[in-house]
């Protein structure tokens, strides 16, 4: 059984809602045990982290980049860089904003570069945007159009579970993909 956490920050629960369906999806995987850990619990001890295969990293996105907290937590790791303690494990990151663009790029690229230096396997968003197949835009898988990791948006001041349908449908299809990735990698290098 591959070991996979969910490390997330959510500071008005979009985030967390978003993270819910990721792991839905990635239980659909037999094979696979996978978790929820909010960033801050793990901040002061993220040696914990050493004990997953796979991590995938979820924060919202402010200003162009990660929340504050969920930097603290990408900084608690410096001594697992250190001694390469992370190395080789398999990596994905989401983001939401409030935006359907929101230069959640930008927080992507922050989790992806942390994943880089860490030494980790990063894994992308590998579903075509559905709208080019005539379904709904809010219907759609990958309607966003993020192929370096899964994007989200909320509207701003709406409730944690105010996600249209292809989102929410993209993040179940993200955890599973993920968890299937996880399986085929470590089979592979074992």
């Amino acid at each position: 059984m591959k070991k996979m956490a969910i490390i997330y920050h959510s500071a008005h629960g979009h985030t967390a809602h978003i993270a819910k369906h990721v792991l839905e999806g990635a239980q659909g995987v037999s094979s696979v045990d996978a978790v929820l850990i909010r960033a801050e619990d793990i901040t002061q001890n993220p040696e914990l982290m050493v004990s997953f295969d796979a991590l995938v990293f979820g924060s919202p996105t402010y200003l162009g980049g990660v929340s504050s907290t969920f930097k603290s937590f990408m900084d608690a790791t410096g001594r697992l860089w250190r001694t390469q303690g992370l190395k080789g494990k398999v990596a994905a990151g989401f983001t939401v904003s409030s935006l359907p663009a929101g230069d959640k790029q930008s927080t992507l690229m922050s989790m992806f570069v942390f994943a880089m230096q860490h030494g980790m396997l990063w894994v992308g968003n590998p579903f075509l945007p559905e709208q080019h197949q005539g379904i709904a835009y809010d219907e759609a898988v990958n309607r966003l159009g993020s192929w370096s990791g899964l994007m989200a948006q909320a509207g701003h001041g709406s409730a944690a579970d105010s996600f249209v349908p292809g989102d929410l449908k993209t993040a179940r299809m993200f955890g599973r993909n993920f968890a299937e990735t996880v399986g085929r990698v470590i089979e592979a290098t074992s």
